[in-house]
């Protein structure tokens, strides 16, 4: 192959390399516009959904995709600055198979969220009081309730269970697929693994998990 042959093999293969490396600029660029405008109508959704269901919601808050809220007449939902929703099932790459839903079920009821909390298809549903701190994270498919839903017995389980208020102080950590029960209080700075069902309170500065959840070891 003489010289002449190779040197333009040569640029040819320059400009095939040059030209991808525009396409995928261009791409990513692409990518990266159209994720902002969908986090930005998000936002805008999400906060306009809040306001006609009479939630209150602190400034800087992050949504991807869409929150499911309910609030009834009587009750309060507020959640403070800066926290941040997963709820499409890319969002979380751990896998989210929910929306977040927050929603209380009678009057009077309250819902408190502190600022900075991240939740990724979480459930907070309140009978009576549900107070979740400063810098909480929940992760994927974490289910926090303050009732029964059902009464035990069988006659009684067309009537709403009982219920017991809910405490999440600031900067605990609920892993994957947590369920918390009503009447319990997790401790400041505390994990609970993934999994666990936490039917009884948590001290604070502990690592906790099981079926139910105890101690394990300190932080």
């Amino acid at each position: 192959m003489s010289g002449e042959v190779q040197r333009r093999l040569r640029l040819h293969d320059m400009s095939e390399r040059n030209s991808e490396k525009l396409t995928t600029r261009w791409i990513w660029r692409f990518l990266s516009w159209a994720e902002r405008f969908q986090m930005r109508r998000d936002r805008v959704f999400n906060y306009t959904l809040a306001a006609a269901w009479g939630v209150e919601v602190g400034p800087g808050c992050q949504f991807f995709g869409r929150v499911s809220f309910e609030r009834q007449l009587g009750s309060i939902i507020r959640i403070g600055p800066q926290c941040r929703f997963r709820s499409r099932g890319t969002s979380n790459r751990i896998g989210i198979n929910r929306p977040c839903m927050i929603s209380t079920l009678f009057p009077g009821a309250a819902i408190l969220i502190g600022q900075r909390v991240g939740m990724s298809g979480t459930i907070v549903a309140a009978a009576q009081s549900i107070v979740i701190g400063d810098d909480v994270l929940c992760g994927a498919n974490v289910t926090i309730t303050d009732t029964d839903w059902h009464g035990i017995r069988p006659d009684d389980r067309r009537k709403a269970g009982p219920s017991a208020p809910v405490v999440i102080e600031n900067n605990v950590w609920l892993g994957l697929n947590v369920v918390l029960l009503k009447g319990v209080t997790i401790g400041e700075n505390s994990i609970v693994s993934a999994g666990s069902v936490v039917n009884r309170s948590i001290p604070p500065n502990v690592i906790a998990g099981g079926m139910p959840a105890a101690p394990i070891k300190p932080l």
